[in-house]
């Protein structure tokens, strides 16, 4: 199993917790009833804010976020309560992941059955498991490196990770969410790359000249890529790498 160091875990408490989140967030707090659930907070206008776990615990929820977005976040959700009976604390919880089934007190990884369990009952360890590969192999976004402000969440494949719910009503960012869901077939995303060679996260991709979008996580002979689909094509280059889009 593998200890996360880059996540911070904050605690949200208060009658109010419930309603607080269902308003905000983009998937159904009520899923908390069968288990964690992974979600995101956008700006108004759809934009990529935070993504993370929200995991229940008895009178509380657990809120599990990349560390480097801990403190805005929990900021930006105590704008939002005004007078609810909400009150949102950091923890000094380790989340702890690793593969298999989940064993007693975790949770199975709603994103990916490949990306195994998660805990938050104390236990520790490490296990050397190639996260990135298995999220290259399964195109599956991290935080700070694929997700960026600049994101939209269904470019990001939110619907295919269980991080968005189209029933559940009005959160912060639904409209342009759920206009991009019925409105429109998308024609930017997330997706994964055959590659030859190496590119650092964030080099252009380009064919016949033409900007085609950016290359991110690398591993082996593949990689998660943002690409304009009208443009992507089998022969592209991203620096000294070239690079393939299978479509």
């Amino acid at each position: 199993m593998t200890a996360e160091p880059t996540r911070t875990v904050l605690r949200i408490t208060g009658t109010d917790r419930d309603s607080f989140l269902q308003g905000l967030v983009t998937n159904d707090i009520k899923k908390l009833a069968n288990g964690i659930v992974y979600a995101a907070l956008l700006t108004p206008q759809g934009k990529y804010l935070a993504d993370f776990f929200l995991v229940p615990d008895e009178d509380a929820i657990l809120l599990d976020v990349a560390t480097a977005l801990a403190a805005p976040l929990a900021q930006r959700l105590t704008m939002y309560k005004l007078r609810a009976d909400v009150q949102i604390a950091a923890t000094d919880i380790a989340p702890v992941r690793g593969l298999g089934q989940a064993p007693d007190g975790a949770f199975a990884d709603p994103r990916h059955d490949a990306l195994g369990w998660r805990a938050y009952d104390g236990r520790a360890g490490q296990d050397g498991v190639d996260w990135d590969a298995i999220r290259v192999a399964h195109c599956i976004p991290e935080t700070g490196i694929e997700l960026t402000p600049d994101s939209y969440l269904l470019e990001a494949g939110f619907e295919r990770l269980n991080g968005v719910d189209f029933r559940k009503g009005c959160y912060v960012g639904q409209e342009v969410t759920a206009r991009m869901k019925h409105k429109t077939d998308l024609k930017k995303g997330l997706s994964m790359v055959q590659t030859n060679g190496k590119a650092p996260v964030g080099t252009p991709i380009t064919s016949g000249g033409k900007p085609v979008g950016t290359v991110f996580t690398q591993s082996g002979d593949q990689a998660i890529a943002y690409l304009r689909f009208d443009r992507a094509t089998k022969d592209m280059q991203a620096g000294d790498a070239s690079v393939s889009w299978p479509g």
